[in-house]
């Protein structure tokens, strides 16, 4: 079964690949993202953290974060490079992305935290977000529709004027780093999944197996 805490064996010097998010449910483009990104960009594991309460989405269609848990594990389970933490889950309040980069400080690895280019853009709704990029590593993966530069422009002046650039990388005067990866998400979102749930409609082909039978198994997300 994956490992439910960061770092719970010795990584020292590994490069270590952070996937945030509801999982609500988790699919195949989380799986093929977190795949496609270890494989391209030489991460050693990409760590699925589920958040507890996100604070940028309604909580009337959230699965129970333990549900979430256990579809994640599931999804990640054969798998070597993945695992799961239920780090957020066990801390208190809204699931902020920097308390959970703080929380990684101190260990003898080299963190990148995987965001899509719309995530970037958004950057500026997130708390704390001029302290993100000193606390770790970025790797910012396409979505559709979404280019690099044109989200790194929407990022606050007062962010990007902390950054040089080294050819691909963007470079902070703290030497993290925000790499534009090639690597292009699946068009596959969990909303569409669970409006087809509502319809009772299939969703083979889009979760794992295993997260279908769960789904089907527990009642999740309507009929």
């Amino acid at each position: 079964m994956p490992k439910t805490s960061p770092f719970s064996e010795n990584y020292n010097n590994s490069i270590i690949g952070i996937l945030g998010g509801t999982f609500n449910p988790p699919h195949l483009g989380h799986l093929r993202l977190a795949e496609e990104v270890a494989c391209v960009h030489g991460l050693s594991r990409v760590i699925f953290i589920p958040s507890l309460l996100p604070p940028h989405k309604g909580s009337r269609e959230m699965a129970p974060s333990s549900h979430r848990l256990e579809m994640t594990r599931k999804a990640c389970a054969d798998n070597s490079l993945l695992e799961v933490s239920d780090l957020e889950l066990r801390m208190d309040g809204p699931s902020y992305t920097v308390n959970t980069l703080r929380m990684l400080q101190g260990h003898d690895v080299k963190i990148h935290f995987i965001m899509g280019t719309d995530s970037l853009r958004e950057i500026s709704l997130w708390k704390d977000y001029d302290e993100l990029f000193s606390l770790s590593n970025f790797i910012v993966v396409k979505r559709p529709g979404v280019d690099f530069r044109a989200a790194w422009t929407e990022v606050p002046e007062a962010v990007r004027k902390k950054f040089r650039q080294d050819g691909e990388t963007l470079v902070h005067e703290e030497f993290t780093t925000i790499l534009p990866s090639p690597v292009e998400g699946l068009n596959i979102s969990s909303t569409r999944i669970r409006n087809l749930l509502k319809e009772g409609r299939s969703i083979r082909y889009l979760v794992p197996e295993e997260v279908r039978s769960y789904i089907v198994e527990h009642q999740l997300y309507g009929k």
